[in-house]
């Protein structure tokens, strides 16, 4: 049987340039594309928001998405913002200087110094600190203080909730970064082991919320295993800024790595064909409609993935085209807001309205980074 070869490869290029316009109608056309909407998000969030909040997890997320956003566009008012946020917060989470009340429990007291939710204030003091030469030392001396009093106590069981994997996973290889003290990262899989032991659901590849939620003691609304989506996007938006600090022989790594692909792969799987992930993320019917915050950490965490070779880009980038979609043409407000934020909780809730009007700090923090690491990711095409 003959075989045209010259046609072959001609309908190879074909398919190809087929898939490559494909790609450009839903990926941006260009970094620029990319940063026109990284400012029109953060300066309509910022003029909103002239005045600086306290140091909690919500309003801190939000500054590890605006230290992103600075890094890829270099605008100094983004830089400032948090400067300033920084300084009005003393360059601390929780305030108390008294080592006997500090509490790692649910608190927002200044004397739960020790709870994650207060803790992860300290990755953008961290970043601040990096990103002005390390030349002022009294902007990490606190997070110091804390995270090293923590790690010479004998208790383990401080990371109890998916989100604080996200709020003190990456602040532990900043630190390291900064000191080269390897009981940090001794510390973050002494911690990350308990988290999982109570909260990692090795069939399926994702975390529960918290203990609370394992199935089958619990179960969705129509009995299903019940994986919150912003809960597993704090899980796996966390390793991917855990893997971008921690040292390429460090004795954990393939580990974290592997990790980060059995939930990409999970993840990519219970994606909704309109690109975004509902709240219970196997149980569509329990909570439908479309959440941004979850997606928005998800799209990050596939970006981050592909842009440094952890994932397969022929794998995930479908993933990704549909999740960007969903971002800038739904959750995306033409007045630069982001819509479909669920509101701060810790479960999939029946008949919750999230709407376009549903907008948070934290929400926008999650969109910045999805925002920035597409900048890099389109950056990187147009620039191999």
């Amino acid at each position: 049987m003959a075989c045209n070869f010259g046609e072959s490869k001609n309908s190879e290029e074909n398919n190809e340039t087929t898939s490559n316009t494909e790609e450009k109608e839903i990926l941006p056309d260009s970094k620029e594309e990319v940063e026109e909407i990284i400012h029109r998000v953060n300066k309509h969030w910022q003029d909103k928001n002239p005045d600086h909040s306290w140091a909690f997890w919500h309003d801190a997320a939000y500054h590890t998405g605006n230290i992103e956003a600075y890094k890829v566009t270099g605008e100094e008012s983004y830089l400032e913002y948090s400067k300033a946020w920084a300084e009005e917060n003393e360059w601390m989470g929780a305030k108390s200087e008294d080592k006997t009340e500090w509490k790692y429990n649910y608190g927002e007291t200044d004397e739960h110094v020790l709870f994650g939710d207060w803790q992860i204030a300290f990755q953008t003091y961290i970043d601040i600190y990096m990103l002005e030469g390390e030349n002022d030392p009294s902007k990490i001396k606190r997070a110091r203080e804390v995270m090293e009093y923590q790690m010479n106590t004998s208790e383990n069981d401080y990371w109890w909730w998916a989100d604080g994997l996200y709020m003190v996973m990456p602040v532990m290889t900043k630190l390291y970064k900064v000191t080269g003290n390897e009981e940090y990262l001794n510390k973050l899989d002494e911690y990350l082991s308990y988290a999982d032991s109570i909260m990692y659901d090795e069939e399926a590849g994702l975390y529960y919320r918290d203990a609370k939620y394992v199935y089958p003691e619990h179960k969705s609304e129509n009995e299903k295993k019940d994986f919150w989506a912003r809960g597993d996007g704090w899980v796996f938006a966390g390793f991917a800024k855990v893997l971008q600090d921690l040292p390429e022989d460090a004795k954990n790594r393939k580990k974290y790595e592997e990790r980060f692909r059995t939930m990409a792969k999970a993840l990519a799987e219970a994606q909704q064909e309109e690109g975004y992930w509902t709240r219970s993320m196997l149980d569509p019917e329990h909570a439908p409609g479309p959440e941004t915050s979850g997606t928005s950490f998800f799209t990050y965490g596939f970006l981050w993935g592909v842009n440094n070779g952890i994932l397969a880009k022929e794998e995930y980038m479908p993933t990704i085209k549909k999740s960007w979609q969903y971002l800038t043409e739904t959750a995306l407000q033409e007045d630069g807001s982001i819509g479909y934020v669920q509101p701060i909780g810790e479960k999939a809730i029946p008949g919750q309205v999230v709407d376009k009007n549903s907008t948070a700090d934290f929400g926008v923090g999650a969109f910045l980074l999805a925002a920035s690491e597409m900048y890099r990711y389109v950056n990187n095409t147009q620039n191999p």
